[in-house]
């Protein structure tokens, strides 16, 4: 299976959210293989959009958490707040806000652990700056990043998990990642994933996120070791996302292909 997440960000309100949704419940209609499909509107919007994709292959994400259940904290938001929108997914650690609000991996670590204590599946985003990709420190970062985001807590066997490779450097820049690279930094993270994150998540996905769009995306899908993308500014232009998403219908149908052959030959 695949994954693709669209983070909307602040680009939409709620009437162009629901159109989006609309939209892409008419991309994945009438096609065999589909992905799971995520859409991450504003805040304002989770309710109404929650409406939209009722009953259908798409499920319903936040864009940030706080972690604590309640009290005075203006602004923010709680996980049992998310639940009661409808939403089941929720993206943690996003670069944007590590750079611009000053989110610190700690941060990130209770936000983790507030998510999976009520039940929502987090995002987790890590990734480099082009600094720290130049001094050949990809791997150690992004490492660190993962250990502090589930530091705090311990995964049950029904918990599931992803965790977004998003290179800081390829965020909104038009410069993405090779596949190949990406593939190898996913292959560490759910090495490292298994050694550190002691629990029986084998409902691990691995996702790819930075500058993807409709003609890179098949690159990236047809990786084996990448389970998904997440997608920022091509999500909100319905064209692109739609292309994207029908890639991501080809790479399944390519991978069940690959299985049948296989199985045919040891047969």
């Amino acid at each position: 299976m695949k994954t693709i997440v669209a983070n909307w960000k602040m680009n939409v309100g709620i009437r162009e959210s629901i159109a989006l949704a609309r939209g892409t419940l008419l991309a994945l209609r009438g096609r065999m293989h589909v992905p799971e499909v995520i859409v991450c509107p504003p805040f304002t919007a989770l309710a109404d959009v929650n409406k939209t994709v009722a009953r259908s292959h798409v499920t319903l994400g936040a864009q940030d958490i706080y972690w604590e259940q309640a009290g005075a904290f203006t602004g923010e938001i709680s996980a049992r707040l998310l639940v009661e929108t409808g939403a089941t997914h929720v993206i943690i650690g996003h670069s944007e806000r590590r750079r611009l609000f000053g989110e610190t991996d700690e941060a990130i670590g209770k936000k983790t652990a507030a998510a999976l204590a009520h039940g929502l599946i987090p995002i987790v985003c890590v990734g480099e700056t082009a600094e720290q990709r130049g001094s050949g420190q990809t791997e150690e970062v992004v490492i660190r990043q993962l250990r502090a985001a589930f530091a705090m807590t311990t995964l049950r066997e029904k918990d599931r998990v992803c965790i977004a490779y998003e290179p800081v450097w390829a965020i909104g820049s038009g410069k993405a990642a090779t596949p190949e690279d990406a593939a190898s930094v996913h292959l560490a993270l759910r090495r490292v994933f298994h050694e550190s994150v002691k629990s029986g998540a084998d409902a691990l996905s691995v996702l790819y996120g930075g500058s993807v769009d409709g003609k890179n995306a098949y690159g990236f899908l047809r990786e084996t070791e990448i389970n998904g993308l997440l997608v920022g500014s091509a999500s909100v232009k319905l064209q692109q996302f739609t292309e994207i998403l029908h890639a991501a219908g080809e790479a399944i149908e390519g991978a069940e292909a690959g299985r049948r052959t296989g199985e045919a030959k040891k047969s």
